[in-house]
């Protein structure tokens, strides 16, 4: 549906995150972007307007989640990472039926949403559920269906059936391409040799996006680094390096390891609730950013974080990266809002969301003025005006969503889903696994 939609300001996300006054986005009949600027100079549109009231921004992109574990928020919260895994996450995951996978994503997506996050690159099982919830809830996804080497798992069998779904429905699907499928290979330290290998060849084949998590805690991949170095240089060797390749956490790299991800052009997922929750560390923002790496910003799972809000992250990022450089000058706040917008469209390999730019789809979301961080007005200096939307109001005031043009939140309530019914059926299935 064309639309015109007039706010008093616009951070349409360029690279130098300008502040737009009394702007205009326009959005033409198939989702996306037809133009965006100052009102005084757009084009003449008779498309129906819409005037907000506050800051329209892009939808925020999550680039690393694990959505359906709603269901197990809080489980062994107090446990470092490998213990909280194998003693409290994969046994409970093991109880877990397809169609509990829906009702996780379900509620996952509309909290999300609801956060003004438009895009998640999931690592889940079921992908085909997570497809479901993503297109009922009207959200964006890229679905990094997992490949791991544990008991009762055949890696085989999950390699061959990603392959076997890209072929059949192609890479992206789905009204306004809200489905990306994508390998998910959880690690290497979960898989053998082979596997990464036949993993790499598969995805750069189909130009596909792969997901895995590298280097999130220093006892995780002991054996990987010994026999290779790091496992930067171990994915090089197997070729995964060469794919489109997002890394998530990626905390305890070198500065070999990050010229290789520079080198290769890989993305990261940087997780820092997660990782301070976790004990995993404080990943090399600064070094990761001189070195040119695409750098995006992750939740994690809402079992390890605990929440879906990346707004949480994008003021981590900051505070943690000054405090491992010691400069409180290391990530503004408009650094940081890069990070979750255009950054994380960069991390994931993608020019076509991220930012408000024409032929970009129209993933928008709408922040009100109602807040006491707003209460000097927008007609401050553009950097007092960004310092308050990230540090002040961050997710609080988020009031309406689009993705593809389609208004998926309208008053801070999903447009599309029964939120408090979806919360009933996560509580229902949760007692039933403690059960």
């Amino acid at each position: 549906m064309r639309r015109r939609l007039h706010a008093p300001v616009v951070l349409p996300a360029d690279p130098a995150c300008a502040v737009l006054r009394d702007a205009v986005v326009d959005v033409d009949a198939d989702g996306r972007i037809a133009h965006c600027g100052p009102a005084s100079t757009a084009p003449e549109s008779d498309a129906p307007r819409t005037e907000l009231t506050g800051v329209l921004l892009p939808g925020l992109i999550n680039t690393h989640a694990h959505s359906p574990m709603v269901l197990l928020r809080g489980m062994g919260s107090d446990l470092p990472l490998l213990r909280w895994l194998s003693e409290v996450i994969w046994p409970a995951e093991a109880r877990l039926r397809p169609e509990d996978i829906r009702t996780g994503m379900l509620l996952g997506s509309v909290e999300m949403l609801r956060h003004g996050v438009t895009t998640s690159a999931e690592m889940y099982f079921h992908g085909e559920q997570l497809a479901d919830a993503v297109l009922a809830t009207g959200a964006r996804v890229s679905i990094g269906a997992p490949i791991m080497d544990l008991p009762g798992m055949d890696w085989r069998a999950q390699l061959t059936a990603i392959d076997n779904w890209i072929d059949a429905d192609g890479l992206r699907f789905g009204p306004g391409e809200r489905i990306e499928l994508s390998y998910g290979p959880h690690s290497a330290y979960t898989l053998p040799e082979e596997a990464l290998r036949l993993t790499a060849e598969s995805a750069v084949h189909r130009d596909a996006l792969v997901q895995i998590h590298v280097a999130e805690a220093r006892a995780e991949d002991e054996k990987q680094r010994a026999e290779h170095g790091s496992v930067p240089k171990l994915l090089a060797k197997v070729g995964l390096l060469d794919t489109r390749m997002i890394a998530a956490h990626a905390i305890h790299l070198s500065d070999e390891d990050i010229a290789l991800f520079a080198g290769h052009g890989v993305g990261v997922a940087h997780c820092p609730g997660s990782n301070a929750k976790l004990a995993s560390g404080i990943a090399r923002l600064a070094e990761l950013r001189a070195a040119r790496v695409p750098v995006g910003l992750g939740t994690d799972g809402p079992a390890s974080n605990d929440d879906l809000d990346l707004w949480e992250e994008v003021q981590l990022s900051a505070m943690f990266s000054r405090l491992a450089t010691g400069d409180s000058t290391a990530l503004s706040a408009a650094d940081a809002l890069l990070l979750a917008t255009r950054g994380g469209a960069d991390a994931l390999g993608r020019s076509d969301i991220g930012a408000l730019e024409a032929g970009r789809w129209a993933d928008l979301v709408h922040i009100d003025l109602d807040d006491p961080a707003f209460a000097t007005g927008l007609d401050v200096p553009d950097a007092q005006l960004l310092a308050n939307l990230v540090w002040g109001v961050g997710s609080r005031r988020v009031r309406d969503v689009w993705v593809a043009g389609e208004q998926v939140v309208a008053d801070g309530e999903s447009t599309k889903v029964d939120r408090r019914a979806a919360q009933t059926a996560v509580a229902e299935t949760s007692a039933r696994l403690r059960a």
